[in-house]
């Protein structure tokens, strides 16, 4: 991997330097193993968890998209007019193939298909990143590889705009799809270009689509155009394969996996509003990569989702961030630009896109660190503590056990009602309504995952 290999540090230490192996980097100092999947190096701190984690998730993705197959075999016979037959019979053949398609693209995953169905992921939950899902951002792949080049040279423009010049080393944060790494790299932008992620189904299709391959796989527009177009299976491919020097990575974008100022430019595309660190952290972890006179290019909107008012900056606030942060503002614009414009949909948007460029003037402060794992995680051969929040945790868990057991098929809401206040579950005052919630909550999930 010549360069590239120089640039790499241990995401598990935060020190070590990575020596290449035949399938695997390796960790000169704490000597964690990082595998290759699909022959991207999957380098997430704890290789081993995220890398179950993401077969959890391919397995319910699988489930999901086999269930929707089912669901509409069995709504065919409902549909009232030969147009919509057709509609949903190739909606139906649509999902069979998709989970075909997904099965053979993912397959470096490993996936045992083991049947635990859903209760397993959502029992045991994720440490992944909230809102990043393997259909997280699916469309970006037939954005940037199918619909045509509209959006993509928008981006492209602008941020190699921001970035003035050729930059010998660059790293895109949040690359998604990959298509605006592929054009920064194409045009010269630079000599080696790092296009990391976090999402194994975007990296996976982009790194066979810039090795000059293509992948075929379904678009369900939200809002189809016509009959035909509610399911739409797309040829993925680039222009042309990807000249030397452009890389993908499989990691967490804040536990990059570089050793300090490995990097001339930085950029983060449609990434600093959607990712749980706060942007002053943002900024401090893309100063620790940039080379002094480094460049930082990011380019989105900002729309941050956090409850908290002082988690939303304007773009002023987030300026005023970045400066003190280590780094001069050189220039900012905003335009307006059509945003995920699917030829087969009529749903689209358009975006006012915020642009900076931003040189690295002195060192920012140290970002923050994650506190070391407790004794009991390290060890597995130690008890594992109690505390307030399992106990609370075990006790809403064992109500809801006992609400859900007593329905057999014959006993009715009055009775579950009767049963919960005499066991001193709940108070008559709140029981019919809490029972009611609850079963009806779950009727409902339980219909949806149907597809009813």
């Amino acid at each position: 991997m010549g360069g590239f290999a120089a640039l790499l540090q241990c995401p598990a230490c935060g020190r070590g330097r990575l020596v290449e192996g035949d399938a695997a980097e390796r960790c000169v100092a704490c000597g964690v193993t990082f595998p290759r999947v699909g022959g991207l190096p999957w380098l997430y701190p704890d290789p081993a968890r995220s890398l179950g984690e993401w077969r959890n998730r391919l397995g319910l993705y699988l489930d999901e998209m086999t269930a929707a197959a089912h669901a509409a075999r069995l709504d065919f016979g409902s549909a009232i007019s030969p147009l919509t037959r057709r509609r949903v019979a190739a909606l139906a053949e649509a999902y069979g193939g998709q989970v075909r398609r997904v099965a053979e693209l993912l397959a470096p995953l490993a996936l045992a298909h083991l049947p635990l169905g859903h209760a397993t992921p959502l029992a045991f939950g994720t440490r992944l990143p909230l809102g990043q899902d393997l259909h997280s951002y699916y469309p970006n792949l037939h954005r940037d590889w199918a619909w045509g080049d509209g959006e993509n040279n928008d981006a492209h423009r602008l941020v190699a705009g921001a970035l003035g010049r050729p930059r010998p080393r660059l790293l895109v944060l949040g690359s998604g799809a990959g298509r605006l790494a592929y054009d920064l790299h194409q045009s010269g932008a630079s000599e080696l270009t790092v296009a990391l992620d976090i999402n194994p189904m975007l990296m996976l299709a982009a790194e066979r689509i810039v090795r000059g391959g293509a992948v075929d796989l379904y678009e369900f527009p939200i809002a189809p155009r016509t009959a035909a177009d509610a399911a739409v299976l797309r040829r993925l491919a680039a222009p042309v394969p990807a000249r030397a020097g452009l890389h993908l990575v499989l990691a967490d974008a804040w536990h990059a996996p570089f050793a300090a100022q490995s990097f001339d430019a930085v950029v983060t595309p449609w990434l600093i509003d959607i990712v749980e660190p706060a942007p002053a952290a943002v900024a401090a972890a893309v100063n620790r990569l940039l080379a002094p006179g480094g460049r930082w290019v990011n380019f989105g909107s900002l729309c941050f989702p956090w409850r908290r008012p002082s988690m939303r900056p304007s773009a002023e606030e987030l300026l005023e961030i970045v400066a003190s942060a280590g780094f001069s503002v050189e220039d900012r614009s905003d335009q307006d630009l059509a945003y995920m414009h699917s030829p087969a949909s009529r749903h689209s948007r358009i975006e006012r896109v915020f642009t900076f460029a931003a040189d690295k003037v002195r060192r920012g402060p140290r970002a923050a660190t994650e506190p070391s794992p407790t004794a009991w995680l390290e060890d597995q051969d130690l008890p594992v503590p109690q505390h307030d929040g399992l106990a609370l945790a075990a006790e809403a868990s064992r109500i809801r056990t006992i609400v859900l057991s007593l329905v057999d098929g014959q006993r009715s809401m009055a009775e579950l009602v009767r049963i919960v206040v005499e066991q001193g579950l709940l108070p008559p005052a709140e029981a019919t309504s809490a029972v009611r919630d609850l079963l009806e909550r779950l009727h409902d999930d339980a219909a949806r995952s149907r597809g009813a």
